[in-house]
């Protein structure tokens, strides 16, 4: 682990030490009086002996971004439970952060957000864990080193740490994204009107049921009918299904970039399918939220996951920002994991089937962290 320069001599601990095995939660931004929040999680002090010399230790951290399309869930939602406890077992403190969600947020407030949660890390939360900390009673020695952080995300959580990868301030100094959205989204997938079932086999939605949910002012939580329900487990949160109506609509981009009148989504639809090159021009004014024009030699490390049967975000996303990524000379792992689907990670066995790739993919943060 990176060693801070102001380490404080040896204090003696009293046998009563309080661990804090919960994550704590912190405010890093608040945006209309509305609070944005992220929880972190500090593995146990006995993690790791090699400082136990030192009153503080100031450790890697990772910052993960929950899926959900942009347009549902938190920093519980989806939680990668395998990932938080390998980078616990290695000393690096795990936080998962909520960012605004759209509608009737756009992908530029999920810039900002990501942004801010990065720059507050790696600035005011060790200020914050301290004070939290002497409240709680707690000895925990983990403090975040502000020069050792990484980015993760699942879905559009890869959105998010794409973003982090381009813009944050510190850079991040690596990156995993599994099944990531933003590698392409000048596709069909995006952009097309569907007619016939085209995710899991789901069902068709219809608009007119949306009508009232389109441009929705809160709701975030996940929430599925009970067992006894027509459609056991069937999502109760009509935000759940919005970002499959977006897709299905083919106006996905038209609510990421906030651009309606005219439409972006039918005027990229027209362009894409053109024999002429695409004209980078169309998208001008919102070029800053498509990861894929914004890729340079100065992007961190990368690890892509993917199954090739993910009918949400297509393989193609992360092939394709893998193909550039190598073209800019930065680091990059794909991994193709053979008919997964999306969410795999959170099936039934997962932790069985995918222990070797969880394990590949901690391995990947923690060489690039320490």
């Amino acid at each position: 682990m990176s060693q801070h320069p102001d380490l404080r001599p040896e204090s003696a601990m009293p046998e009563n030490q309080c661990n804090v095995d919960g994550p704590l939660t912190f405010t890093y931004k608040e945006v209309d009086g509305i609070s944005v929040l992220l929880d972190v999680y500090l593995p146990p002090d006995d993690v790791d002996q090699q400082f136990t010399g030192q009153a503080i230790q100031y450790h890697p951290a990772v910052v993960y971004f929950h899926g959900g399309g942009l347009t549902v869930g938190n920093r519980r939602s989806w939680f990668p439970t395998w990932l938080k406890s390998r980078l616990s077992a290695r000393g690096i403190i795990f936080i998962s952060a909520d960012y605004r969600l759209i509608p009737p947020g756009t992908g530029y407030d999920v810039l900002a957000d990501v942004k801010d949660a990065i720059a507050f890390v790696a600035g005011d939360l060790n200020v914050q864990l301290d004070q939290e900390l002497a409240h709680l009673g707690s000895d925990s020695r983990f403090r975040i080193d502000p020069t050792s952080i990484g980015v993760a995300g699942t879905s559009s959580g890869g959105f998010c740490a794409y973003l982090c990868a381009i813009y944050a301030v510190p850079k991040p100094k690596v990156v995993l994204s599994l099944y990531g959205m933003g590698g392409d989204l000048l596709t069909d997938q995006y952009l097309a009107p569907k007619a016939q079932s085209f995710l899991r086999g789901r069902e068709m939605l219809d608009p007119a049921q949306f009508s009232e949910y389109i441009h929705p002012t809160s709701g975030s939580p996940l929430a599925y009918h009970p067992q006894s329900y027509h459609i056991p487990g069937y999502p109760a949160n009509p935000r759940m299904l919005i970002s499959r109506l977006y897709l299905q609509l083919g106006v996905a981009l038209d609510y990421i970039t906030g651009q309606h009148e005219p439409s972006l989504s039918v005027t990229l639809r027209k362009a894409i399918h053109t024999e002429d090159p695409f004209d980078e021009a169309l998208i001008s004014d919102h070029k800053i939220i498509f990861p894929q024009f914004n890729v340079t030699s100065d992007w961190p490390a990368t690890y892509l996951v993917h199954g090739t049967s993910d009918t949400a975000v297509l393989l193609r996303e992360s092939r394709n920002l893998h193909s550039l990524l190598l073209k800019a000379g930065v680091e990059v792992v794909l991994e193709e994991l053979p008919g997964r689907e999306h969410s795999f990670d959170y099936q039934p066995g997962a932790e069985l089937e995918h222990k070797g790739s969880f394990d590949d993919m901690v391995q990947f943060l923690y060489r690039h962290l320490t």
